[in-house]
């Protein structure tokens, strides 16, 4: 049965009462149902074509993490404006900088390893809400930056390696990546990379190839291609979550008002002092060090 809660009398602040265990609404189904997605233990690969969606979805994710008292953010745009309001609320902001993203994320390995030295010593095989440890949410916005545009051949390939370590190895760690590609191609999400994110999203593709590069091979030809979605209806997408099914979905939008009204009060939130956040036993992770 469901029930409806009644609406509060007074203003209550939604975010110190959110954590990054909690499920995500990131939109709804094609019926019309809320869509949730739970984060803290998977990473969310979305592709498809320029204006399909990809940053409104990502922007979902980043005002939950930005709002969770349990998570901190590391942001990777090259294009600096579309994760750029968040920035405020970010442990680290990199933009077009190969090195700056290479360095960033060989800290984030070093965390990772970190915590699974703990979890060992502690007798523990992954990170849950009450070890008093962060989420480290990570985003990148743009894969093919990254890997095939910026930089030396060298420096690309280590960013990809990087981050495909983080991905196989960060979820029961508490560092679960969030990426998004213009680019859905064998050159830029090969199968070893691809099939590491347990969470999916194809937004509209030009061809089912590209849509089964994002969703897996197959499931174009079962009915679910991403070429179905029209090239007017934004938000649009095919997400394969804990059902294992794709399913059509329609991600919530924030328009740039809106986004930063939220990025403004997650920051305030985020002042040192204004909320008791979860501590690092650890000892690992401090970006301004």
């Amino acid at each position: 049965m469901t029930t409806t809660a009644p609406a509060p009398t007074a203003g209550i602040p939604v975010g110190p009462g959110l954590s990054m265990f909690d499920p995500i609404f990131v939109g709804i189904d094609e019926f019309g149902q809320p869509v949730y997605i739970t984060l803290a233990y998977r990473n969310l690969l979305a592709g498809g074509e320029p204006g399909g969606g990809k940053s409104g979805l990502l922007n979902c994710i980043a005002a939950h993490a930005a709002l969770s008292v349990d998570s901190r953010l590391v942001l990777l745009d090259g294009k600096l404006v579309e994760l750029g309001q968040w920035e405020d609320s970010a442990d680290a902001f990199i933009g077009p900088d190969i090195t700056a993203a290479l360095d960033v994320l060989r800290r984030l390995q070093q965390v990772m390893n970190n915590r699974y030295a703990w979890l060992r010593a502690h007798g523990r095989r992954k990170v849950t809400a009450l070890d008093n440890l962060s989420v480290i949410t990570v985003l990148v916005d743009e894969i093919a930056f990254y890997s095939a545009t910026i930089g030396s051949k060298q420096e690309q390939e280590e960013f990809v390696a990087l981050l495909r370590d983080l991905v196989a190895r960060g979820r029961a760690a508490g560092i679960p990546v969030v990426a998004a590609t213009q680019r859905p191609s064998f050159d830029i999400i090969p199968t070893s990379l691809r099939d590491l994110f347990g969470y999916r999203a194809a937004f509209r593709c030009t061809t089912p190839n590209s849509s089964n590069i994002v969703l897996g091979h197959g499931w174009a030809e079962q009915g679910y291609s991403a070429t179905d979605i029209a090239p007017t209806n934004q938000g649009a997408a095919y997400l394969i979550a804990e059902g294992g099914i794709p399913r059509r979905i329609k991600v919530a939008y924030l328009n740039d008002s809106q986004i930063a009204g939220i990025a403004d009060y997650a920051a305030w939130i985020r002042r040192p002092g204004t909320l008791t956040t979860p501590t690092d036993t650890t000892g690992e992770w401090e970006m301004a060090a």
